[in-house]
């Protein structure tokens, strides 16, 4: 570069050198003085100097714009690096700016910056991509939507367009996106439950969802997104409160109709194909509110259905009022001849129609009345129920010990027949729960003074006293068994008799004693098994009350309460057998013919 500047340096001057010499000529070949020549010489030297000095100055002033240029570009460069948050980018001509010229700088910071305000559009675009999106998000959940897009303001912090700016947006889009997606979600749970509530109460769906918000509705989905804001879920969750409200108060209402319209039917006898009809409605009876999806089961026509033939039937049961009240009246009888308690006479059929047929009492009234009765029947059977439950174990005892008495008597039971060992396994049974009478008797006492304390009532069984009772049968039972014990000492010494008879006369029967002492044992108390042992027949101590072989039970004192022939009267015989004795084995019964075959102290006879 400086060579070549010399050399045009040297070109021109020798060129002006050369123009001089001919202006010298021509001005010597004109006549030129000498001063004259000066004086041109001097404005052509001062001609030069202004070109010069303007070439200056346009130099001077293309070299400050190149300066300014070159400043311009390196600050536009810094803000862009700045505002994109590119802080590892450094400018080119700093290493070298001493070393290259303004406009050698220049072009090296030119690209760099096209590349930055190009890569800065780009920003520029995606946040305002980001931006918008989260705009229209957060007008749809605040539900100004359309003011968000009338207004479409995208004022973007240009100064500001770094990644973790963008990172910060695209964040806070993406937060945005999950609540859309969660409200959405809210809201179609929401619906559908709107949806299934109108269903079972027969309420238009579409007018139900239109008043909380016109988006909500099917038809409108095509129009217009569905609407996510607060507005909504509190519309939508209010609705549903109120449909609930409407749907418990429904059910409550229809449950009570239809345990109205149960009552009616059992009380009118009412067929199947009357009930079939209503099998819709009566099946709520058994489900909890939250089980009736079925469309349309809470209905309003449905209501004014059952509504409707409640009134028919207690209507038409005002007309069989004298027929419900005896019909009631036995149920009654019913309930109380099951934990054996006396009905109120108060209400007794026979009083009960005179009444009613002379116009004394209200038969709704009375009929009132009984089922009062009833349900204090029904909680005395609920009180009585584990003494009444103990009862039958005691009598289902009594009645194995009447089978095993039989048993016992029964010559064949030893015997290789068929279903001997049926009965012998039935006989060990017996005789484990024989045992357990006594204490059965004992825990029966305990459980009903219980009872009595606890509701400061006497616990009666067909009018009479339980415990009475139980006490009245241990007495009879220990009186049974010191008979027993009677008998077997008698019965030893019957034995020393004939063994000491053995011992001197032999055992050799006479036939003529063995039937006269039959005949004696029959007429003094005593009478055969079929085995020929003696069984003793038991005497009445006083009339009316209860001898060792009929030891008193419940049982035995309702058939002699209900003598009369009413509808308490026992079903079957429920006093035990005649005296048991089981303990004594049959090898070990000897017949009377064999005992006393002879006379005592007479001789066997001779043959």
């Amino acid at each position: 570069m400086l060579g070549t500047g010399s050399l045009a340096s040297f070109r021109a001057t020798t060129s002006c050198n050369t123009l001089l010499r001919e202006l010298q000529q021509i001005w010597s070949d004109i006549g030129e003085s000498e001063a004259d020549k000066d004086r041109m010489l001097l404005e052509i030297e001062r001609e030069c100097l202004e070109v010069y000095r303007r070439k200056v100055e346009e130099a001077a002033d293309s070299k400050a714009r190149l300066h300014q240029s070159v400043a311009a570009r390196e600050a536009e460069l810094a803000t862009l690096m700045a505002a994109l948050g590119e802080h590892n980018i450094h400018s080119p001509i700093q290493p070298e700016k001493k070393s290259i010229s303004l406009k050698e700088q220049l072009t090296l910071v030119t690209p760099l910056v096209e590349d930055l305000k190009q890569k800065k559009e780009e920003r520029i675009k995606h946040f305002a991509d980001i931006k918008a999106q989260i705009e229209k998000i957060s007008g749809e959940i605040s539900g100004y939507s359309h003011l968000v897009n009338d207004m479409s303001s995208l004022n973007l912090d240009e100064e500001d367009l770094s990644l973790r700016k963008l990172t910060q947006y695209q964040s806070h889009l993406q937060n945005l996106q999950k609540e859309k997606s969660d409200r959405l979600h809210k809201v179609l749970e929401y619906v559908n439950e709107v949806h299934s509530l109108c269903g079972v109460l027969g309420l238009d769906f579409g007018k139900t969802v239109s008043d909380v918000h016109p988006s909500l509705h099917g038809l409108s989905l095509e129009q217009q997104s569905t609407n996510i804001s607060d507005t909504t879920l509190e519309g939508l969750n209010q609705s549903i409160v109120r449909l609930k409200t409407d749907r418990k108060v429904r059910f409550h209402k229809l449950k009570d109709i239809v345990a109205t319209l149960f009552e009616l039917w059992n009380l009118m006898d009412s067929t199947n194909e009357e009930k079939i009809t209503f099998s819709r409605i009566t099946s709520i009876l058994g489900s909890s509110e939250a089980e009736i999806v079925e469309p349309g089961a809470l209905s309003v026509e449905i209501i004014q259905q059952a509504s409707s033939e409640v009134e028919r039937l207690t209507k038409l049961k005002a007309s069989r009022m004298k027929e419900l009240v005896i019909k009631r009246r036995l149920e009654l009888e019913d309930i109380c001849h099951k934990i054996h308690i006396e009905p109120d006479p108060s209400t007794v059929a026979e009083k009960s129609n005179a009444m009613i047929e002379s116009g004394l009492v209200d038969p709704c009234e009375l009929l009132a009345n009984i089922e009062v009765q009833i349900n204090k029947a029904k909680d005395e059977a609920l009180s009585r129920k584990d003494i009444m439950d103990k009862i039958e174990r005691w009598l289902s005892a009594c009645d194995e010990e009447n089978w095993l008495e039989d048993y016992n008597q029964d010559d064949s039971r030893y015997s290789a027949g068929r279903g001997a060992h049926v009965n012998l396994k039935r006989a060990e049974r017996a005789r484990i729960t024989v045992n357990k009478i006594p204490a059965i008797v004992d825990s029966l006492i305990y459980k009903t003074l219980a009872w009595e304390d606890e509701k400061k009532k006497l616990f009666l069984y067909d009018g009479v006293r339980l415990v009475s009772i139980l006490e009245e049968y241990k007495l009879a039972r220990q009186q049974k068994e010191e008979e027993k014990k009677r008998y077997r000492d008698q019965k030893k010494l019957q034995d020393m008799l004939l063994t000491e008879k053995e011992s001197i006369y032999g055992s050799k029967p006479s036939p003529r004693r063995s039937s006269s002492f039959r005949k004696a044992a029959s007429t003094n108390g005593y009478r055969a098994n079929g085995n020929g042992s003696p069984t003793v027949t038991p005497r009445r101590n006083s009339v009316g009350s209860p001898t060792p072989s009929e030891i008193l039970t419940p049982r035995s004192y309702s058939g002699r309460q209900n003598g009369n022939g009413h509808h308490f009267k026992e079903m079957r015989r429920l006093s035990t057998a005649p005296l048991n004795f089981v303990a004594i084995p049959k090898e070990d019964t000897i017949s009377f013919s064999s005992v006393c075959g002879s006379e005592l102290g007479s001789p066997p006879s001779q043959s």
